[in-house]
């Protein structure tokens, strides 16, 4: 199992490290993987994607985890320092890279287009703005920039507090009902407009609630005065980052425009900043630039066409 063991980055002048590769096994590679992470994070995501993102992707059904064989892990000695991987859907490949180890790009960016799912016009590069060995690799690789989004993050300096709109309540934490939430989220997210009404299946939910870092006791959730619940805040917390991650995020469709997600936010806020949290994450959509949100992590898409003659 490779360990986490500290020590500094390869520099200019260095002798070549021992870089050794092998591919990422999912019961026992989690935690080092997470750990690696949370030493890599800046709040542009420069380096890589914040831990809970890998996490709560693999703690959720409607993540294909049948390919995570297919990612690939890169040492200096028993260091991790490069990770090659895949989310959701499978065909988007990330990568987190330990600075000091950017002459590795190339590589993983030659692994990524050789050996990860997808054919050169399905498989799609996500690489934030920072990773600019990784851009410089995969343009030298034939992709070009399809798109880019900026997701926004709330620093905690300064206040967050939305009220509770008058018929509404925040369900007190460690009491929350696991099938209220799986129903919320299926209304939340469209599925019932989409695919008829929900059918019972609270998998996802529960498998979310076991997640090693999933901060359940500080979820927010708010109910309306039938009890059922019209709001849900997700959250993984990372003290070593200050960073409350906060996924998911929905209303049902009966009460949006309502300020519940506001609410359940600033909720978020009054419960995490008391444990050091500093910033808390958000999205793209214009309501969190509404409430405070600054924007913060630049995603970038590379895709390549399939060359001439192949299959």
């Amino acid at each position: 199992m490779a360990g986490i063991s500290g020590g500094r980055p390869y520099q200019k002048g260095d002798l070549m490290p021992n870089i050794t590769t092998r591919q990422y096994r999912i019961l026992s590679d989690h935690m080092d993987i997470y750990r690696f992470m949370v030493e890599l994070y800046e709040r542009d995501w420069r380096n890589g994607v914040p831990a809970p993102f890998l996490e709560y992707a693999l703690s959720c059904t409607w993540m294909d985890k049948s390919r995570t064989y297919q990612n690939r892990i890169w040492l200096d000695g028993d260091q991790i320092v490069g990770f090659c991987f895949t989310e959701a859907p499978v065909t988007d490949v990330y990568f987190s890279l330990r600075p000091g180890y950017e002459f590795l790009a190339p590589e993983m960016v030659a692994y990524a287009s050789a050996h990860m799912p997808g054919d050169s016009g399905a498989r799609q590069l996500v690489l934030f703005q920072g990773q600019r060995a990784l851009i410089e690799a995969a343009q030298r690789a034939g992709y070009e920039k399809t798109g880019e989004r900026v997701d926004m993050i709330y620093d905690f300096s300064r206040p967050l507090d939305y009220p509770l709109p008058e018929g509404f309540r925040l369900v007190p934490p460690g009491a929350f009902d696991p099938e209220k939430i799986s129903l919320c989220c299926w209304k939340g997210f469209g599925h019932e407009a989409e695919e008829g009404p929900w059918n019972g299946d609270s998998r996802s939910t529960l498998q979310c609630c076991a997640a090693p870092h999933a901060a359940m006791e500080h979820i927010a959730v708010i109910e309306d005065q039938r009890g059922e619940y019209a709001c849900f805040a997700g959250m993984w917390w990372v003290p070593e980052n200050g960073l409350a991650y906060m996924e998911p995020l929905c209303t049902v469709p009966e009460h949006r425009r309502k300020g519940l997600a506001r609410a359940a936010l600033s909720a978020l806020y009054h419960r995490m900043k008391p444990l050091g949290a500093t910033h808390m994450t958000g999205g793209a959509n214009g309501f969190y630039k509404k409430i405070g949100y600054e924007p913060a992590v630049t995603w970038t898409f590379w895709k390549r066409g399939t060359p001439e003659g192949a299959k």
